[in-house]
């Protein structure tokens, strides 16, 4: 998994923020500690199958490291070169409207995830 390297010269506070509060409650859930939500993603096709992921917006690679830790998986954060945008807009952390609207489908995800039985436990 990519880790940026010194998000805060190129990341919005408020993904700062977010990412931190995420990679807290993974721990407290799970013990695991994450320091990014970084976007890349090196993985196995057949171990990508098996962690079922019904999420394809915001809230997918959230899912995916949570889904990873409570399958006890090994996860490698690497870092990745991360630099500011030189062109175009940001859909999600350039404005409000997109901001919020990940957030909620973050937390939405983060609910979903962390409610579902784990597999080889009773409910």
């Amino acid at each position: 998994m990519g880790r940026h390297p010194d998000r805060r010269a190129a990341a919005s506070p408020e993904s700062i923020f977010t990412d931190g509060g995420n990679g807290f409650r993974i721990k407290l859930l799970y013990g695991v500690r994450y320091t990014d939500m970084c976007a890349y993603r090196a993985v196995r096709r057949d171990t990508l199958l098996a962690l079922g992921m019904p999420e394809l917006t915001y809230g997918w690679n959230l899912e995916m490291q949570m889904r990873v830790a409570r399958a006890g998986l090994r996860m490698l954060e690497l870092p990745v070169p991360y630099h500011c945008r030189i062109g175009g807009e940001f859909k999600v952390a350039g404005n409000l409207r997109g901001s919020i609207k990940a957030e909620a489908r973050i937390i939405a995800t983060f609910a979903r995830v962390a409610m579902e039985p784990t597999p080889g436990r009773a409910a």
